[in-house]
């Protein structure tokens, strides 16, 4: 799922305090000659808010196990961000699918300016002080990946600095 970015650092769930929130639950209907199959799609957001996140889907005929099969697809997605005081390294923009989001980093309190699923997966994230828009698309499926995309992309001046061979005072100064 995540093979598209250079430097992901994927994390076990094992060990971890895990915070899920359930972003959005949908009531989808096969249609079949004996009339009409109910069932839900569940997404949810789990993260230990220092760092770790991880979405997940679930697909059931009721709202509790689609929710608990959800939870355990997201923890086998977890991934760790890199997040400075509460807040991000650096601006950046995700897409996903007709979703778009813009996520930057706020001074310290500011807090989560954010809505929906975007802010549902920033929290989860652990940080504390973003601003950020979210355009085009609001299937909250799309949102939540676009806002991962954007996340994803982020990267420490310590990664920089391996990165390009120097030290981490040159990159600052550079």
């Amino acid at each position: 799922m995540y093979q598209n970015y250079k430097n992901v650092e994927r994390v076990k769930p094992s060990g971890l305090e895990l915070v899920d929130r359930l972003v959005g639950v949908q009531r989808v209907t096969k249609v079949t000659k004996g009339g009409r199959a109910f069932g839900f799609s569940a997404i949810v957001v789990v993260g230990d808010g220092n760092g770790v996140v991880g979405h997940g889907l679930g697909k059931s005929k009721d709202v509790a196990s689609a929710i608990a099969k959800a939870i355990e697809d997201a923890k086998k997605n977890l991934v760790r961000i890199p997040i400075i005081d509460g807040t991000l390294p650096h601006e950046q923009k995700g897409k996903f699918g007709g979703a778009r989001v813009f996520i930057k980093p706020a001074s310290h309190g500011t807090g989560v300016i954010a809505g929906g699923a975007v802010r549902a997966v920033l929290e989860s994230v652990g940080v504390h002080d973003v601003l950020s828009k979210s355009q085009g698309s609001s299937n909250p499926h799309n949102v939540v990946k676009a806002t991962l995309d954007a996340l994803l992309q982020l990267r420490s001046a310590a990664t920089i600095a391996k990165q390009r061979g120097i030290s981490l005072e040159k990159v600052f100064n550079g």
